[in-house]
């Protein structure tokens, strides 16, 4: 069964969602994310994606109290990122309480530091996010464009022990105007790895031409908050099981 799993922005201490990463286009949906944590721990989610917009932007964590209150107050596992450039970091967060977390520009940057974070917690905590525009690794919270690619930057990550990969189409984000199903794809299929959906998915076609495809989780962020898609995650997986 592919794994739907619902996305929490935040910026300024609220949930929001960007518009292909761009600070200035942004939509607030919550003031609350901890009633929003909650919420989607309600409606059947098996995991929850957090992402600290700020911290990415600023190259370090920066809200930290709202992502303890949410570790503090759900039962499903948590995966987080922006932001996490250290090894020390990564250690604070999962000693938190954090079940995966999702290292970007630091990927890029420092892969020594993704190497060591692989080998001291395994590639079930450690996860590498790809995030692309014009098929190029975009950093910084998506705020400069590296001259690498996305399937260089796969295979130098799984060299180090990745597995997991979360890639996000940055044309895509925010836009409903459904997922990069070819990147996808040709990314998925790449031996030993685990691709994570991300961006852009609309509707619930979508979700089964994801599964179609081999996908086993996918990340969901506009699609629930403007109503695009029915909340009710339960639901959701059970219309993709057959109605079983």
């Amino acid at each position: 069964m592919m794994e739907i799993i619902p996305a929490i922005d935040l910026k300024d201490g609220r949930c929001v969602r960007l518009v292909q990463g761009d600070y200035e286009q942004e939509t607030v949906y919550s003031q609350e994310p901890v009633q929003m944590a909650r919420y989607w721990q309600n409606q059947g989610a098996r995991r929850l994606h957090l992402v600290d917009l700020d911290g990415a932007k600023d190259g370090k964590p920066v809200n930290l109290e709202i992502i303890r209150e949410i570790i503090g107050v759900l039962e499903i596992p948590i995966q987080l990122g922006g932001g996490i450039r250290s090894l020390e970091t990564i250690d604070y967060y999962l000693a938190a309480g954090i079940d995966r977390v999702i290292l970007g520009t630091i990927a890029l940057e420092k892969p020594e530091i993704v190497k060591e974070a692989l080998e001291k917690y395994g590639a079930e905590r450690i996860v590498v996010g790809v995030d692309a525009r014009d098929g190029k690794l975009a950093i910084q919270g998506w705020l400069e464009t590296s001259s690498r690619t996305v399937e260089e930057m796969i295979q130098e990550m799984k060299e180090l022990g990745a597995r997991t990969f979360i890639y996000t189409d940055i044309s895509k984000d925010g836009t409903l105007k459904g997922p990069d199903l070819e990147g996808l794809k040709k990314y998925n299929q790449i031996p030993g790895i685990e691709v994570i959906a991300s961006g852009g998915v609309s509707s619930f076609a979508d979700l089964k031409e994801l599964a179609g495809i081999g996908i086993k989780s996918v990340i969901v962020g506009k699609a629930f908050y403007s109503g695009a898609l029915d909340n009710n995650i339960r639901k959701l997986d059970q219309e993709l099981a057959g109605g079983r």
